[in-house]
């Protein structure tokens, strides 16, 4: 690979509160984590050509992230979703359909920049539509793959997730996905460790990891298993937790850094994210150190 860069490819969208706007979108968020880590990260989306769409762009060059590959849409709006949250900061979402990052393109330039990248990470919802096409072309130019499957129904179905799994290399899961996705697969087995040794073998993906709440996580990786437990936090909003945690994970996976400590820092730093305000809180690495190994 020619380049330490990280592209992730999908959403990138307006999350409505009851408080007022946030920018969000999971494979937006994983970006917006790794840049604020210090990662190299680069944004492959579609906005529409309005207010909305010069907001976001606006918003992603101060976060010091290109807006290079940024795509315009003339004919679709930016996208919207509408974010409800329970009495424990649980997220719930109601996502506008036929938005600009539904009709994102697969250029020469796209594919080119996703074939030098390091990782490219990726979602189930931008599969929903056009942008589906889009999305298999640069996988064949990836050589490592990173697919969150951050299930969001009614959008998706079992055969396309099958496919996109086979196609990658990394899988990331919650811990409600996987007992899903395992069980509609056949899986004859009841375990979280099981289920996972299930799904690797039938997608042939030696990198498998499931979040488990304030509970931590587990990982697979090429066929040793590493553990966090969690750590607590009094939560305000659950939104953005697990792309900040796939950030953390995957900047330190493709860095070659210690592989339980990358584990123990991705579980702090979504946990930390759970107890602020939307999905791209401020958090440094030093923050982000200091909560996983206090003095």
């Amino acid at each position: 690979m020619n380049s330490t860069t990280i592209i992730c490819f999908g959403e990138i969208l307006w999350d409505l509160f009851p408080s007022g706007k946030m920018l969000g979108g999971a494979p937006f968020n994983v970006a917006s984590s790794i840049k604020g880590l210090g990662g190299d990260v680069e944004f492959i989306s579609r906005v529409g050509d309005d207010e909305l769409g010069k907001n976001i762009r606006s918003e992603v060059l101060r976060q010091g992230i290109s807006t290079e590959l940024l795509q315009s849409d003339p004919l679709h709006e930016t996208g919207k979703v509408i974010v409800t949250l329970d009495d424990n900061g649980s997220a719930q979402y109601e996502i506008a359909e036929d938005a600009a990052w539904d009709f994102i393109e697969a250029t020469a330039r796209t594919i080119e920049k996703v074939k030098q990248a390091k990782a490219f990470v990726f979602g189930s919802l931008v599969a929903r539509a056009s942008s589906k096409a889009s999305l298999q072309s640069l996988l064949k130019a990836s050589t490592f793959s990173v697919f969150d499957l951050n299930l969001r129904p009614p959008f998706y179905d079992l055969n396309t997730l099958k496919v996109l799994m086979q196609a990658s290399q990394m899988l990331k899961f919650n811990d409600d996905e996987i007992y899903e996705i395992a069980t509609q697969m056949g899986s004859p087995f009841h375990s979280l460790d099981q289920h996972i040794t299930y799904i690797s073998q039938e997608t042939n993906t030696d990198i498998i990891c499931v979040t488990k709440g304030s509970h931590g996580a587990v990982l697979l990786h090429n066929k040793s298993w590493y553990y966090n437990s969690g750590y607590k936090i009094k939560v305000v909003d659950t939104v953005g937790a697990g792309d900040s945690f796939l950030a953390t994970l995957v900047l330190g996976l493709v860095k070659g850094e210690d592989i339980q400590t990358t584990l123990d820092l991705a579980c702090g730093m979504g946990t930390l994210v759970a107890g602020n305000t939307g999905a791209n809180p401020l958090i440094s690495k030093s923050d982000l150190e200091t909560f996983v190994r206090p003095k």
